[in-house]
Parts: structure tokens; C-alpha cells; sequence
């Protein structure tokens, strides 16, 4: 439903002018407010309640998007503490995972009532939004919370511990031990002005995986073995992305942790259906060698690739040249476009950029470079490692490893589906 819709209907209900609640759905939606959620603060604003119907008492599993609010009997699995920005001001939230015997459903507290992971507790009056396409519990000023009189059983791991690999986008109040293998100190644009963040690649024996510190924490440092209390998960570029908070703790530990040095390989249908990997490896067949490739120019500004010396941001430039390739890998089952950067590219092409200038300067053509390139890798079988991201346009590797392959790429494909699919 959209913000029009969703207006008149309330302005019905409610009585009063349209574009007034048009106007208070919208300031609440730059905060990035669920709609229906913006929806129930309009009628509690305008004296309309959040629902006039009487919450039922149910198990999480019979939840829908349907129901306004609900009374549940839960164990709290995790809670993480966060500050938003609701409605112009700084607000602190908890939010996790809550379990009966029927499932889990994620939940957010806008204050807080006491509990903690472990907890069994009575929930009532809390609302139910609509949040990545599932049902998640809103627990505000109408709601109730008292502990159960009896544990709640519940078939689900308790406090939040969790290995890269099993982190999803959603997540919140999670805890990982890892090492930091990559970190660099970047000034952004930050809701109040210029900020100081960090990012970088975390791993343990299970993954790695990109993070964002929004409020640096000293102990953070290449090299450093630590265990990371109440992290939360965003999707970067297609993949999870861990991000710690000023309520995040971070702890030092005193034996190294085990790291994994490979990448999980998977076919190209298998990595394509994931919807995106930070680190991951296929093997398949060079098909192509696409146009864009070999010796091109980039923006000096924003190292976009430019075209008849024009920049899509910046227009007219003068462009600085580089060497990249773009090629379509195949295993049999899907493809993907490697996208391999200049270092990778000048091993490829057997010459730097100074190399690459030269041919195209005698040739007086600069897709002799993308020419050699192509009888260098066109149908030879190589195993590719790197960060996939998966959009309306298609699959895209961006490249870390390649390098030749011995396995036949069809073969390897059968048995990754085949392991996947047990």
C-alpha cells in the first residue's frame, strides 16, 4: 500500500484532513519507519489507538501481518541495545529474537522492561509489524511484560554466540569471537556532520565478513583475536555485513582465534541463489571476454570507468588509464561476470599499464589489449574467488584470486548442487 492510500484511509478513519496525515506519514518515513508502524503513530496521535481490536493469545507461528496486536508466552533468545534516530530525536531500542515450542520471531522494544536472554516472560498488547516480509513484534508503551511462572522450552540456541557463516542480514544481538584481518579509519557524512567510522573484514574458521565499528572501539586492530558482544547484521553489496554500535563490547582474547584461508566453494547457481557472498569460489569456463575490458580510462574524482572522456558524476575529465577485465565465467549451471581488477588483469595480460599503452600506441588501437587478453583466457577452465553481489542487472565476482584450474568446472558444479541438496 502506498503513502496516498494508506493517508486517505486514516483520514477516514480518523476524521480529519488527508494531507495533514499525508504529511506525518512522511516525516515518519525519512526515518525509514515501516509504513504500518507510521501508521499506528498517526492514530495514536490523533486519538486513534493502535487497533481497536482485542489482542489474541497465540504461539509464534500462527503471527501474521494481519494481526494488529497479540499476547505471547515467550523465552528470550537474544537482545541487542542500539540508539536510532525516531521522529528527529535519539532514541535507545532493544531488539533480538524471541522463541516459543513453534518458532522464533525478532522483536523491537522501544524501552526497556527488564529482561534478558534466558528470560521467560508474558508478553501483552504487543504490536505486529511487518518487517523484510515477516511478522516482528513491537513492544511499546501499551504493552506489558511480566516473567512466565514456568521456563519456556524452546529448541534454539540462547544468548547470541554465533559464527560468521551463520549470520544473516536482521540479526541483532549477536556475539562473535574473530580476528580482525583488515581495518582502515574513514571520515563519512554521519546524521550529525563528519564521523569517524571504521570498517574492514572480520573471520573466524567458518567465514569472513566485511565490518562497520560507527563508534570505534580502541581494541580493534589488524591482528587482533576478540570477542564482539551485541553486534547487529546489515546486507552490504549483497552479503552480511557485521556492525558494532557504542553499546557493543569489545574484549580482547587471550588465545588466537582459528581462521579459515579458504573461501566456500559453491556452483554458480548455488552462489547466484544466495543473493550475494563476501567471499566465495567457483570454477567454471571463460566464455567471453566482454567489451570494457583491457586498457581503459577511469574518473580521477570517482574511479568510475568513462567513456569519450566523459564521467557519468563528473562530466568532461581527463581520464587516468587503467587495466581491468570483464568475463563471463560458466560451470554448467549458471554464469557470473568476473569483474578483475589492474593488478590481476596486468599477471593476465603478461604488462602493466605502460605495456598496455605501448601496444595500443604501434597498433594505433586500444582493443589489442583486450584482443590479447582474450586469446590468453577464452575456454580455459579457472577457479575464481571473490565477493559476489547479485542485482536486477545480474551476477558480478569481483575478483580476488584467478588463477588456472585443474577440475573439470561441470563436474565440480554436479557435486557442490549435489552436497547442497542432501
Amino acid at each position: 500500500m502506498d503513502v496516498d492510500t494508506k493517508a486517505e484511509e486514516l483520514a477516514s478513519a480518523l476524521g480529519i484532513d488527508k494531507q495533514e496525515v499525508k504529511a506525518d506519514l512522511e516525516s515518519l518515513l525519512e526515518f525509514d519507519v515501516p509504513l504500518e508502524e507510521a501508521a499506528q503513530s498517526v492514530r495514536r496521535k490523533h486519538g486513534g489507538g493502535g487497533g481497536s481490536s482485542t489482542p489474541e493469545t497465540l504461539d509464534l507461528d500462527s503471527i501474521t501481518t494481519t494481526q494488529d496486536s497479540v499476547n505471547v508466552t515467550v523465552r528470550v533468545l537474544t537482545q541487542g541495545t542500539r540508539t536510532i534516530r525516531y521522529q528527529g530525536e535519539d532514541v535507545t531500542i532493544r531488539e533480538g529474537e524471541l522463541a516459543d515450542g513453534s518458532g522464533t520471531i525478532s522483536y523491537t522494544a522501544w524501552q526497556d522492561f527488564g529482561f534478558e536472554p534466558g528470560d521467560s516472560i508474558v508478553v501483552g498488547n504487543a504490536g505486529v509489524r511487518e518487517w523484510d516480509g515477516r511478522p516482528e513484534l513491537n513492544l511499546g508503551q501499551s504493552t506489558t511484560v511480566s516473567m512466565a511462572d514456568d521456563t519456556v522450552t524452546v529448541d534454539h540456541p540462547i544468548g547470541g554466540d554465533s559464527d560468521l557463516i551463520d549470520l544473516e542480514p536482521g540479526d541483532r544481538g549477536r556475539n562473535v569471537e574473530v580476528r580482525v584481518q583488515e581495518v582502515e579509519s574513514r571520515t563519512i557524512d554521519g546524521r550529525d556532520g563528519e564521523t569517524t567510522i571504521l570498517s574492514g573484514v572480520l573471520a573466524d574458521e567458518t567465514a569472513r565478513l566485511p565490518f562497520t565499528d560507527w563508534d570505534p572501539h580502541p581494541d580493534i586492530e589488524v591482528g587482533a583475536d576478540l570477542r564482539i558482544e551485541d553486534v547487529y547484521i546489515r546486507e552490504f553489496r549483497g552479503s552480511p555485513s557485521v556492525n558494532l554500535s557504542e553499546f557493543s563490547a569489545v574484549e580482547p582474547l587471550s588465545d588466537p582465534v582459528a581462521i579459515t584461508d579458504s573461501a566456500p566453494q559453491l556452483s554458480i547457481a548455488e552462489a547466484v541463489d544466495n543473493g550475494g557472498l563476501f567471499d566465495v569460489e567457483v570454477v567454471g569456463n571463460v566464455l567471453e571476454v566482454r567489451d570494457g575490458s583491457g586498457l581503459i580510462e577511469r574518473c580521477p574524482d570517482c574511479g568510475r570507468v568513462i567513456q569519450n572522456g566523459q564521467c557519468r558524476t563528473h562530466g568532461a575529465v581527463e581520464g587516468e588509464d587503467d587495466l581491468r577485465i570483464k568475463a563471463i565465467v560458466d560451470d554448467g549451471t549458471d554464469t557470473v561476470t568476473a569483474i578483475i581488477g589492474s593488478e590481476l588483469t596486468a599477471e593476465i595480460y603478461g604488462g602493466d599499464v605502460s605495456d598496455a599503452k605501448d601496444a595500443a600506441r604501434d597498433a594505433m588501437d586500444k582493443e589489442v589489449v583486450a584482443d590479447a587478453i582474450r586469446d590468453n583466457l577464452v575456454g580455459g577452465a579457472y577457479r575464481v574467488r571473490g565477493t559476489l553481489s547479485v542485482d536486477e542487472y545480474g551476477a558480478n565476482l569481483t575478483v580476488e584470486e584467478f588463477a588456472e584450474a585443474d577440475e573439470d568446472p561441470a563436474a565440480l558444479a554436479t557435486a557442490a548442487l549435489a552436497e547442497v541438496r542432501q
